[in-house]
């Protein structure tokens, strides 16, 4: 059995999971609800408190579907009762992110400043020059967070550009002059 597969998915107080025809999941909690169609092949079912979900036979792809589900299942339960939170770090002389209303104007460098809008069910705030991005589908708050990375990914030279708060830059040595 798969090491992740075979955990079972606790459903904290305050969240409903629906299981409908051709594993069509349902989600409600306090922040929100999400829904989604997972493989037809793996059998979901809700135990008490619990939902576990079991594959059919051992071939490869049954196994990579298994672990697949199962956490696709606990995103969604984890994001509709606590959410999910990525943190950006703008570094930079001149370097500047604002709000205003759903858009995110950055000033990086650039002749125009870039406006992004935030996407659907997403939030983000902005403190001093760190970007923050709420939501409750893991999914879209990591790919907006990508998206705005991708605007001025951080250079290996001076460090500088749009990080993820906890990422790690590699320097490299700069250019040496002639003596």
């Amino acid at each position: 059995m798969s090491r992740i597969g075979k955990m079972p998915i606790a459903v904290p107080a305050g969240v409903t999971v629906e299981i409908g025809e051709n594993n069509h999941v349902v989600v409600k909690g306090a922040k929100g609800t999400l829904e989604r169609d997972l493989p037809v092949e793996m059998t979901i079912k809700k135990e008490g408190e619990e939902i576990i979900v079991t594959r059919p036979n051992d071939l490869k792809k049954m196994k990579s579907l298994h672990g697949l589900t199962r956490t696709l299942i606990h995103n969604m339960v984890i994001g509709v009762s606590e959410g999910y939170k990525k943190e950006l770090e703008i570094n930079g002389v001149g370097y500047r992110a604002a709000k205003e209303g759903k858009k995110l104007v950055l000033s990086l460098g650039y002749s125009h400043p870039v406006e992004i809008t935030d996407p659907e069910g997403l939030e983000s705030a902005v403190a001093g020059n760190k970007i923050t991005v709420t939501g409750i589908d893991k999914e879209k708050v990591g790919q907006y967070a990508a998206e705005i990375r991708e605007k001025r990914k951080p250079e290996p030279y001076k460090g500088k550009g749009i990080r993820y708060v906890d990422e790690v830059v590699k320097h490299k040595v700069g250019k040496t002059g002639k003596k």
